[in-house]
């Protein structure tokens, strides 16, 4: 995020000695979207990434800081099996604390996990990779697909639980929402679009009915392998070493088209992935899972701007996102 975070840097540098970190100094670090990082040193050199999840703005794990805790603490521990299994190098898995967690509570509503300090170039969300690369990413993919599932992993089904907040956005679109500056027109924008919409959802749980009638494999999932948080390693050129994976607060037991849809471009790409992994991508899932990410995205910024809000950086941002998607689905898909 761009914005920090209503908390005090001291207790993030307290909270860093289960890490045997404590005292470090902290730079912070304005990249993603969703949650706050910075970059701690100590005076011996070493180095580490430090990421604080708000854990009530985890939806996605349930209602509430503990439920978002306990999902969070449940992705970070399988990033940490995952790591730990032959060949799954690639994965940028938190570092584990004095007692052995691999995140730990900063009061009541965030949470703090650390990780090893990677050099490297990052790509950007959004951002085209060749088709060299793709295959790296796709070939990574594969190897995660193919991994042995770790405990604990939790499951995701095809149905979004996000559903239900887009339409009760959608029913009460009627009425003002008092927010903050972007709830008017949030409100504008989805009363506007409300018809494509709510056939958009229609087009989702037909396409996830027809998915999970066909009792497909489901396999250990990133979620959310876009450029973004793909980082190649310093000096092994953008196609020449593997790239790493960063970001595993998303991984989920899914089809393995959850991953597929954000890096696949066309046949070519999908039949790479194919002769790596022995599964041929079925377009049904892959169209399920490009809905759900932008019906996700909606219901996400909606609950956001209906909530209490400021005007910054961040939901500037947001902003912007929320029109680009309903744009996206109004037209489409």
């Amino acid at each position: 995020m761009q914005d920090r975070p209503d908390l005090d840097e001291r207790a993030v540098r307290q909270a860093l000695d289960a890490w045997g970190m404590g005292g470090a100094h902290l730079t912070y670090a304005p990249v993603g979207f969703g949650d706050y990082h910075w970059v701690a040193e100590t005076g011996a050199g070493r180095r580490a990434f430090v990421t604080v999840a708000d854990l009530t703005h985890k939806d996605q794990w349930g209602s509430g800081p503990d439920a978002a805790f306990a999902g969070l603490r449940a992705a970070m521990e399988a990033a940490v099996a995952l790591r730990a299994q032959p060949g799954r190098d690639f994965v940028v898995a938190p570092l584990t604390c004095r007692d052995g967690a691999a995140i730990q509570r900063l009061g009541p509503r965030f949470a703090i996990s650390v990780f090893p300090y990677e050099s490297g170039e990052a790509g950007a969300f959004g951002q085209e990779l060749s088709q060299d690369e793709r295959g790296e990413v796709l070939d990574l993919l594969a190897t995660l697909h193919r991994s042995a599932v770790p405990e604990p992993l939790a499951d995701l089904p095809p149905e979004s639980p996000t559903g239900e907040a887009l339409r009760r956005a959608l029913a009460e679109c009627g009425r003002p929402w008092h927010g903050g500056p972007f709830a008017e027109p949030a409100r504008e924008l989805v009363a506007g679009a409300a018809a494509a919409l709510r056939e958009r959802l229609a087009a989702f749980d037909g396409l996830a009915a027809e998915v999970a009638g066909r009792g497909a494999r489901r396999v250990v999932t990133h979620g959310e392998p876009h450029p973004g948080n793909v980082l190649w390693r310093a000096g092994s050129g953008r196609a020449g070493g593997r790239p790493l994976l960063v970001d595993w607060d998303t991984v989920r037991l899914a089809h393995p088209e959850r991953d597929l849809w954000l890096v696949a471009t066309g046949p070519a790409d999908l039949d790479r992935y194919a002769r790596a992994s022995g599964h041929t991508p079925d377009p049904s899932a892959l169209a399920l899972y490009a809905l759900r990410w932008d019906l996700g995205d909606v219901a996400e910024y909606l609950t956001w701007f209906r909530g209490p809000h400021e005007r910054t950086s961040d939901t500037e941002a947001g902003w912007s996102g929320l029109r680009e998607t309903v744009a996206r689905l109004t037209a489409g898909g």
